[in-house]
């Protein structure tokens, strides 16, 4: 709570332009490091939750339940993140051209579903390799979006 206190204070009428660096730099890592590893592995989770051995103990007659589609449902979280971010009402279109912008999140977009295909195939290497280019992707686009905000904040 405190932090969303301090970072509404930074962006005020009264604010200095390098708070608002401040803030635009806390929202990239937030977005990009936060949110983006945690929307990969929601599906997975969801599927590991919905077959738990552990959570649903079967009962000698039952038969085992295909979740078909409902197991994508996860994936939809996906959608509005995208939406927001291709609208431009995220902070990375401060950093990169709006071309750039759609390609790194489509590139989001291909990775974490892959990911997921690649799960549900028990591809586990495949997986993790691209869970990492992930994740090694963000880091690298925050570094560089933190680099661009903080020569905005000179200029």
């Amino acid at each position: 709570m405190a932090g969303l206190y301090i970072g509404t204070q930074s962006t005020d009428a009264g604010a200095d332009h390098a708070s608002r660096i401040g803030t635009w730099s806390g929202s990239l890592v937030l977005e990009l490091l936060a949110v983006v590893p945690f929307l990969c592995a929601v599906p997975s989770l969801f599927h590991e939750l919905a077959h738990s051995a552990l959570l649903h103990a079967l009962a000698p007659a039952t038969a085992h339940m295909n979740l078909r589609a409902s197991e994508l449902l996860p994936m939809v979280a996906i959608l509005p993140f995208m939406l927001y971010q291709l609208a431009g009402f995220g902070t990375l279109h401060f950093v990169v051209p709006r071309p750039v912008n759609w390609a790194i999140n489509v590139g989001i977009l291909v990775l974490i579903v892959a990911s997921y295909v690649a799960y549900r195939e028990g591809s586990y290497p495949v997986e993790r390799f691209l869970t990492g280019l992930l994740v090694v992707a963000m880091a690298i686009t925050v570094f560089y979006g933190i680099l661009w905000l903080r020569t905005m904040q000179m200029d």
